[in-house]
């Protein structure tokens, strides 16, 4: 496939306007117009809907995109192969709060082991000046490419005092009318709670968090019970964790980058050392 057509669907998507796109390719609207109109012929699919305003994106284009990006950033590294080598690869790397201290280690060292020219800074997750992103799915952005790196398990995790600590397994009515820490941010919590309802039970909720290294205390204090991923607890031996009857619940943790910044050296190298992580699901 031609690489000029898949520049002009890069750009025309990005920009959402044949005219704006037209204008970063370099080329008039009817010759960039010509190109998505011979790249729709080549795939059998309409990419864009076409109004006054600009464009909309369809389906097929979302799912074009971030191949089409790969492609490109493979053709550049690929005129790139014999140039220069750097003396280093800075990579900015913002990390989600409460993330496995031990896999976030692991992972680090993957990529080194992968790159030994990494030279990683670690930052917050709302860092604006990171170049990549160690997150949850759910907070992927549009224009950004997701690898998918592991799992953590939600896990029922209580004081070792607590009366909950000395069972193996409990049923989800077993949770009725216990006091409870709640994330307010959590999915996980929130089908707990829902499926507590929707079977008529209902736990007693006595305090509210936003991160769940704040649970993590809460519940270490015996101020309640909580739901926990099994990467926070590993940094609190101190707490029980019991195995709930219910379906199960998890978090998945990966790496996300701006397509158009993938095809830099460093972050290409990046992506690269993400997709042979052992852990990859």
């Amino acid at each position: 496939m031609d690489a000029r057509l898949l520049r002009s669907f890069v750009a025309v998507f990005e920009e959402r306007s044949m005219t704006a796109a037209a204008e970063r390719c370099y080329v008039s609207q009817p010759s960039l117009s010509s190109a998505i109109k011979q790249l729709e012929s080549e795939l059998g699919v309409q990419l864009f809907i076409r109004h006054k305003r600009g464009v909309d994106l369809t389906d097929q284009a979302h799912h074009l995109y971030p191949m089409a990006v790969q492609t490109l950033g493979q053709l550049k590294r690929m005129s790139n192969l014999f140039a220069e080598q750097p003396a280093s690869l800075p990579i900015k790397l913002a990390n989600f709060d409460d993330l496995s201290p031990s896999l976030l280690a692991e992972f680090i060292q993957h990529c080194k082991s992968q790159q030994p020219l990494f030279n990683f800074e670690l930052l917050d997750h709302q860092d604006k000046s990171a170049q990549a992103r160690l997150t949850l799915d759910v907070f992927k952005q549009e224009d950004e490419l997701f690898i998918p790196l592991w799992q953590e398990d939600y896990v029922l995790c209580v004081p070792r005092q607590h009366p909950l600590a000395q069972q193996n397994q409990v049923e989800i009515a077993a949770l009725n009318n216990y006091n409870f820490i709640e994330c307010v941010v959590c999915e996980a919590h929130q089908q707990t709670l829902s499926l507590l309802a929707s079977q008529g039970f209902a736990v007693n909720l006595v305090a509210k968090a936003q991160h769940k290294t704040q649970v993590k205390h809460l519940v270490n204090a015996g101020i309640g019970i909580s739901f926990l991923p099994k990467g926070v607890l590993e940094t609190a031996p101190q707490l029980q964790q019991v195995k709930l009857l219910a379906p199960r619940m998890y978090r998945s943790i990966g790496l996300c980058i701006k397509a158009s910044a993938s095809a830099k050296p460093a972050l290409a190298a990046l992506i690269d050392a993400a997709n042979s992580w052992p852990n990859n699901n």
